[in-house]
């Protein structure tokens, strides 16, 4: 068993032929807590896209150890998640279960118990049978840190989790992300609040686009290196090329 998690190998993650992510190395350790971090535009979301599975790489590649393939929990911005549709409460909790239910039968007793237990630990209890369109904000993401209670995988990809939500919200759900690291469980998250990683990530990849600083947060986040990454991003070019990388003679067209 190795001790890197998730390896990234010259990966550059692009949209429409512009370099998201770009030429980026390196290795979330197993266990690990790692915040990352950047300015707007640097590629964090689609650096968790990739790892995630919903965006190809346009050139390197990301390797997952064999025992964690499959067993990755993500956690989407809530901007991305459309909670018009009529859903309580409970089932939206009950959807951590869905790799170990076969289909065609739904949660057991014992499953849903699970749930209902999931939800009195994020602070939900009796909110099993409410509409989610009708929680707040803080609510919400306390049901979507349920469901990934659920799921109790051994690495979790977080993007943004902590984006528009009141701060006791905020601090109980940080106390959950501190007792997964406790437990072993390799936690990658996409931030925004430097202080916030600060007290409470040992570990941050600062990118903007490329790799500024990748290790320990004290390290990482001294002046030289955010300015760096700022500098950086004032000279980005959204028209510019992707770099052209050589073709392998087995490649398609």
């Amino acid at each position: 068993m190795t001790s890197a998690a998730i390896t990234l190998h010259d990966l550059t993650v692009a949209y429409h032929h512009h370099p998201a992510v770009h030429h980026l190395s390196g290795e979330f350790a197993r266990g690990s807590l790692t915040a990352v971090v950047g300015p707007n535009g640097a590629g964090k979301s689609s650096l968790l896209d990739a790892l995630v599975g919903r965006l190809a790489p346009a050139s390197g590649r990301i390797d997952i150890a064999r025992d964690l393939v499959g067993r990755i929990a993500y956690l989407p911005q809530q901007s991305q998640i459309d909670r018009s549709f009529p859903v309580r409460v409970l089932d939206v909790a009950q959807l951590g279960h869905w790799n170990r239910l076969p289909w065609w039968s739904g949660p057991t007793a014992s499953q849903r118990k699970q749930a209902v237990q999931a939800l009195a630990t994020v602070g939900l209890s009796g909110f099993e049978d409410r509409w989610v369109n009708e929680m707040s904000v803080g609510q919400f993401q306390r049901l979507l840190f349920a469901r990934l209670l659920l799921q109790d995988a051994p690495v979790i990809l977080l993007d943004e989790p902590f984006t528009a939500i009141d701060e006791r919200t905020c601090a109980d759900l940080l106390v959950l992300v501190a007792r997964w690291h406790a437990e072993g469980r390799t936690i990658v998250a996409v931030l925004h609040d430097i202080s916030q990683v600060r007290q409470h990530f040992p570990q941050t990849l600062l990118l903007a686009r490329e790799a500024v600083a990748w290790g320990a947060t004290s390290e990482v986040l001294s002046a030289q290196h955010l300015a760096r990454a700022r500098e950086i991003s004032l000279h980005w070019d959204s028209r510019a090329e992707w770099c052209h990388l050589p073709v392998a003679a087995n490649a398609p067209p």
